[in-house]
């Protein structure tokens, strides 16, 4: 018979009950519930200081929850949390990735760490997968941006996490990485894997997500998808306008077909 420390349970990717956290006399979160499907990409929306980061801690086993509780890929995060960690990345606000190694080298170092066979395969696949093949040999250091986050990404990958968090994955990022970092979350979610994803980008959540949690001062205020989220508001009165390009079309149409070959 399988023990419960080794069975995971059928639910959902992601629960989390009535959690509560505290740093002294602060109360960070004031019970968040949520559930994530799997194989879903599930954006948390909220400003800055409403208890995201704290939230991804919890759920990926790296701070304890002052109350409720919470599993990930089927495991307890409290009574089962090396089996959290086994089932999950996170790629966090700053980059892990080494500038002074490869693109090649920074995803064989990650496999050799998590004693996977074939390393060197194993790089060269997510190079391709990431469009970085090009890039395989040169320093990170030389990398854009948009291609030093995707590496990022690639690296979360290596051992197929069935839950990959991602910690506001584009922050500080010009338009044309974000859009890059876009594409390589939406290949995740092709693929079947489960990312929860934290943002304070309203256009983000609306093009990545397929359900959005609010969190603000420590709770959920609302979720669902975004036409349910919208169904929140009053009718909007209809007024015909002439629609003027913004400031991020612009950027992009004059950028984008001049890009230095990477």
């Amino acid at each position: 018979m399988s023990s419960p420390e080794t069975t995971p349970r059928k639910q959902a990717a992601i629960i989390a009950t009535s959690i509560t956290k505290s740093f002294g006399e602060h109360l960070v979160l004031r019970g968040v519930d949520l559930e994530v499907a799997p194989g879903s990409i599930h954006a948390l929306l909220g400003a800055n200081g409403a208890g995201k980061t704290t939230l991804i801690k919890i759920l990926t086993t790296l701070i304890k929850p002052t109350g409720g509780s919470a599993s990930v890929a089927g495991y307890d995060v409290a009574a089962q949390a090396q089996r959290v960690r086994e089932s999950i990345s996170l790629t966090g606000q700053f980059s892990a990735v080494d500038g002074i190694l490869t693109g090649q080298e920074n995803l064989e170092l990650i496999a050799r760490l998590r004693h996977l066979s074939h390393p060197q395969q194993i790089a060269r696949d997510l190079l391709e997968r990431f469009s970085l093949a090009d890039a395989a040999g040169r320093r990170t250091a030389q990398y854009s941006g948009g291609m030093a986050r995707r590496l990022d990404i690639a690296m979360s990958l290596i051992g197929n996490p069935k839950v990959v968090f991602l910690d506001e994955p584009t922050t500080g990022l010009d338009p044309s990485a974000r859009l890059e970092v876009w594409d390589a979350v939406t290949q995740l979610r092709e693929r079947g894997t489960t990312v929860l994803l934290t943002t304070q980008y309203l256009d983000e959540a609306e093009k990545l997500a397929d359900r959005i949690s609010i969190l603000h001062e420590g709770t959920i205020q609302a979720e669902g998808t975004l036409g349910e989220l919208e169904h929140l508001l009053p009718p909007k009165k209809v007024e015909y306008v002439e629609k003027k390009p913004t400031l991020e079309d612009i950027f992009l149409a004059l950028t984008e077909g001049k890009k230095s070959s990477k």
